[in-house]
C-alpha cells in the first residue's frame, strides 16, 4: 500500500468514473485501474462495484476512503510544514468560487495573478457554497471564495472585500423607477426576480426584504426564482417587468443605459462580506497570504473598507 494508491481511490470517488478519475490524476485509466486492483488485492476487499454506472464505493470501501482522505491529508500536511519552513512558496492552489461573485472578480484576479509571476498554479472551479464546503471537506479544495459569515466551525474565513447591494428596476415599474433611491420595502412592491434556490445570494435577498414579516409567506404573488446568473437576472429585469438585486461588482459590466435602471437604497447599506476561506488546519500561510493579498489587488479600495462589516446581510 503507498499514498499514490490512496489518492488514486479518493479521485474515484470524487468523480465516481475511471476515466474522469485517471485524467484527473494524470496517468492513464488502464494504470489507476491496476493500482486499485491491487490495493484491493492486498487488504482482501473490493472498495468499488464497478457492475453499475457511476462507480459507487462499497461499505467497506467507504470507510476506506475516509480513512485514506485523513492519511493523504497529513502527508500534504508533512510536506506543507516543511515548505514553510524553506519559505518555498510554489505548488497547486485548488480554488472553488461561487456564481454570484466569480464573472466580476476572475478576471481582474487571473490578470493580476498573471502579472505577479508567482510559481503558484491556481485551478478554479464555479461551484455553489455547499460544494465548496464539501470540496474542503473531502480535500478536493483548498480555499473557496464566497459570501460570510458562515459559522462553520471547521472553516477559517478571511474577509477580503464588502460589496453593497443595489436594486435594478424595470422602467415599466414607473412608481419605483421614478426614485432616485429606494426603500427595502420597495422590494415588495413588484415582481422581485431572485437566483435559484442553491445561490446564497438569494438568501442575502429574502433577509433583506424581510420577506415573511412583510407578506406572510405568499411567495408566488412576488418572487420569480427562473434566474442561474446574476447577468440572466439583468436580462430578465431588461425585457420584462420588475426588479432585481444586484452586488456591486455586477455595475462594472453594465451600459450606460442599463446604469440608468440602478438605485441604491434609501435608508441602509445593504451589503455581502466576501471572504477567501480554508480549513482550519491549511498550513501554507505563505501561499494562502499571496492569494489573498492578490484578491484584494484585483478589488477596487473602496470596498475593502472593513467599517461596513457591520452592514453585512445575514445568510
Amino acid at each position: 500500500m503507498n499514498i499514490q494508491q490512496l489518492e488514486y481511490i479518493i479521485a474515484v470517488d470524487n468523480y465516481r468514473h475511471f476515466s474522469k478519475a485517471a485524467e484527473a490524476s494524470f496517468v492513464t485509466q488502464p494504470t489507476l485501474s491496476m493500482m486499485i486492483q491491487k490495493l484491493e488485492e492486498e487488504l482482501g476487499v473490493k472498495i468499488f462495484d464497478r457492475s453499475q454506472l457511476p462507480v459507487h464505493p462499497t461499505e467497506i470501501g467507504k470507510r476506506i476512503i475516509d480513512q485514506a482522505r485523513v492519511a493523504v491529508a497529513q502527508v500534504n500536511q508533512l510536506k506543507e510544514i516543511v515548505q514553510e519552513e524553506k519559505g518555498i512558496v510554489k505548488g497547486v492552489f485548488r480554488l472553488g468560487i461561487i456564481p454570484t461573485i466569480s464573472p466580476y472578480l476572475l478576471p481582474r484576479l487571473m490578470q493580476v495573478h498573471s502579472e505577479n509571476k508567482f510559481d503558484i498554479r491556481i485551478v478554479i472551479s464555479e461551484l455553489t457554497t455547499d460544494q465548496i464546503l464539501k470540496g474542503l471537506s473531502n480535500d478536493s479544495l483548498d480555499g473557496g471564495i464566497l459570501a460570510t459569515p458562515l459559522k462553520e466551525p471547521a472553516i477559517k474565513e478571511h474577509p477580503i472585500y464588502y460589496e453593497r447591494f443595489f436594486a435594478y428596476i424595470s422602467p415599466v415599474e414607473k412608481a419605483i423607477y421614478a426614485k432616485t433611491s429606494i426603500d427595502e420595502s420597495d422590494l415588495t412592491a413588484a415582481r422581485l426576480w431572485l437566483l435559484d434556490e442553491v445561490h446564497c445570494f438569494r438568501t442575502q435577498i429574502l433577509h433583506l426584504c424581510n420577506f415573511k414579516k412583510r407578506r406572510g409567506g405568499n411567495q408566488q404573488s412576488i418572487f420569480s426564482y427562473e434566474a442561474g446568473s446574476i447577468d440572466t437576472l439583468i436580462n430578465i429585469v431588461d425585457k420584462n417587468d420588475g426588479l432585481t438585486v444586484i452586488p456591486e461588482m455586477a455595475l462594472s459590466s453594465l451600459s450606460e443605459t442599463q446604469m440608468k435602471n440602478v438605485r441604491s437604497f434609501k435608508n441602509s447599506t445593504p451589503v455581502r462580506e466576501v471572504s477567501l476561506v480554508t480549513r482550519k488546519e491549511f498550513f501554507r500561510e505563505r501561499l494562502l497570504s499571496i492569494l489573498i493579498d492578490e484578491v484584494k489587488m484585483a478589488i477596487p479600495r473602496s470596498l475593502q473598507d472593513e467599517a461596513m462589516k457591520k452592514y453585512v446581510v445575514p445568510l
